[in-house]
């Protein structure tokens, strides 16, 4: 069990904040964290991890990360971090990089076979791909065996098929080693395929918290379906418009009436619904996620 509550000033792009989160986290749960840039999604992470200063208490277990009289240092945190820029050492192999944790050849060798990598151990991290570099940097957070594993984005950089296998391989490394994961991410597929709870951010604040299932199939009243997406541009074809609509990795097109086109601008959040066969577009006052 993860208990925390904790709260820190940060200064936004636009404005001073204050990062106040209380959460309580099962032990074996993989819990998302979402929201906006600079909403404190990496902060949180942060210092859970111990990497930054913040008030409050962290519990985990039995035993007190922070408190008002202490705090307990990094290397002393069981935690793994897997960072969104890989954070190899480019001067070491891929096996020293994994040693360098933990003096465990068995265990660095059972994380490499899992993750399809035994046979490049002796190659050196710069000369990998980027999907073999962020499998390395996996491997290396799982030498500790922790109990609490946090990821910032960590597939953000890679292509969908790439992005597929390691989700895979991240889900079975939670499973077998039993950890708590803490996964930032933007991506409601990610999100619905790995994470059995959502937490989204909004100005350093809590604004959701709820199963992935509810946050990301959302439906009001009869919709039969509901997706979110970025509004592109609007085009004039004869006498219809035409909204280029961006849901995740897809560009779709929904026809619109002109009342619509005139309430819409490029850049707005909106949602994507359908009644039957006859597609509604909805503009979104605050992102959910």
């Amino acid at each position: 069990m993860i208990d925390f509550n904790i709260s820190k000033e940060l200064l936004g792009a636009n404005k001073q904040m204050k990062l106040q989160v209380s959460l309580k986290i099962k032990k074996g749960s993989f819990l998302a964290i979402s929201g906006e840039s600079g909403s404190g999604k990496t902060t949180l992470l942060r210092i859970l991890a111990g990497l930054e200063e913040a008030k409050g208490k962290i519990m985990v277990d039995d035993d007190i990360w922070l408190d008002d009289k202490s705090s307990l240092p990094p290397q002393k945190r069981d935690i793994g971090f897997v960072f969104q820029d890989f954070a190899l050492f480019p001067n070491m192999s891929v096996l020293e990089n994994l040693l360098f944790v933990k003096k465990d050849a068995k265990l660095a060798k059972y994380l490499l076979n899992k993750t399809e990598l035994f046979s490049l151990k002796n190659r050196s991290t710069h000369t990998l791909s980027g999907g073999q570099k962020q499998r390395v940097a996996l491997c290396r957070a799982m030498m500790k065996r922790p109990k609490i594993l946090l990821m910032d984005e960590p597939l953000s950089s890679l292509d969908p098929s790439m992005r597929m296998k390691l989700q895979s391989e991240i889900l079975k490394l939670h499973e077998e080693f039993g950890t708590t994961t803490l996964f930032v991410s933007h991506d409601p597929a990610e999100i619905y395929r790995l994470c059995d709870r959502v937490v989204v951010l909004d100005s350093a604040k809590v604004i959701k918290d709820t199963t992935a299932k509810e946050a990301l199939l959302q439906t009001s009243g009869s919709l039969k379906f509901s997706f979110e997406g970025d509004l592109l541009e609007i085009n004039r074809v004869d006498a219809i418009f035409i909204a280029v609509v961006a849901v995740g990795r897809q560009i779709s097109q929904i026809a619109i009436s002109q009342n619509e086109a005139d309430s819409l601008k490029a850049g707005d959040r909106v949602r994507i619904s359908t009644k039957a066969f006859a597609p509604v577009l909805q503009k979104l006052a605050t992102p959910l996620l």
